[in-house]
């Protein structure tokens, strides 16, 4: 289990924790490490071992499960903390597109997603016993610059696209590949913020 501290500036509801209060965030993703790193917040990152489910005509039902097994999965092994898990997947048209498996399916990835549009799901499961488990599946577009192939190589030879939900991170090489955007920016990352950051007030807020 790996240990995070705060990258940020705690808000002034942060100083209510009682210094014995746990946030696990279960993932294996430094991008959701860094957005809750940046929300302030002390916490201890583990890693869910958990073979993951995929709905091919299914998005949301997909994001939100895997988030669930996440969540389940770092609760018998933190019977008290708080847990915080998250699963991001891609909506294209119906389809349910996750990480690719190889470089020649990040660039069918990509060819699919030139000048068109897609919508990015990420399902955030929440927990902190006896309060009720909470999952929260947020929604961003995007839509991408007409690409060919040379512009497709040309940004996978910058960045490596096997480790992310539909072969690309928003934060890398963005203006070589997306028009524009709408909603969360850190929801397309993989965790959305405001979601975490509302929660974490809020029972917080009890002790």
């Amino acid at each position: 289990m790996l240990r995070a501290g705060s990258r940020g500036t705690p808000g002034l509801w942060y100083h209510t924790v009682m210094k014995e209060d746990v946030v696990i965030l279960g993932t294996a993703s430094e991008r959701r490490r860094l957005i809750l790193a940046g929300l302030g917040i002390r916490f201890d990152v583990d890693i869910p071992e958990v073979d993951e489910i995929f709905y091919p005509a299914d998005p949301q039902r997909t994001a939100s499960e895997n988030s669930l097994l996440k969540n389940h999965w770092c609760r018998k092994r933190h019977s008290r903390a708080r847990i915080i898990t998250a699963d991001t997947v891609i909506d294209f048209r119906g389809r349910c597109m996750t990480k690719p498996a190889t470089r020649d399916e990040a660039v069918s990835f990509f060819k699919m997603f030139s000048g068109k549009e897609h919508t990015v799901l990420t399902a955030v499961t929440l927990s902190m016993p006896p309060a009720p488990l909470e999952t929260h599946v947020e929604k961003s577009s995007v839509r991408f610059k007409e690409l060919g192939l040379p512009q497709i190589h040309e940004y996978f030879e910058k960045f490596t696209p096997l480790d992310k939900a539909g072969a690309y991170d928003i934060r890398e090489g963005k203006e070589l590949i997306i028009a524009e955007y709408t909603g969360s920016f850190t929801n397309i990352m993989g965790l959305p913020e405001e979601i975490v950051e509302k929660w974490l007030f809020r029972h917080f807020q009890k002790n």
